[in-house]
């Protein structure tokens, strides 16, 4: 599993996956503290990876969005460093 404290070179390959649908395009992030992603309209089913990239800054919402509402997802920085 991945976490914060983990160095971004120690990403699982689930994790990878995520950041990657994430890159293109196809997934997106619910509102609250603790985001599930979504990919494809589809719930991804490791909701805790989800927020373990979320808090180390690796992926975010483009937009702000309340509880039950969803937004596109995408890349910080970090989130394109660590796929590179």
């Amino acid at each position: 599993m991945t976490t914060v404290s983990e160095p971004v070179g120690q990403l699982s390959g689930r994790a990878r996956a995520m950041l990657r649908a994430v890159a293109a395009g196809r997934a997106e992030l619910s509102g609250g503290r603790e985001p599930d992603l979504y990919v494809d309209g589809l719930p991804c089913c490791d909701q805790m990876v989800t927020h373990d990239l979320v808090h180390a800054g690796l992926l975010r919402a483009r937009a702000v969005v309340g509880l039950g509402e969803r937004a596109d997802a995408e890349l910080t920085e970090a989130g394109k460093a660590a796929l590179s």
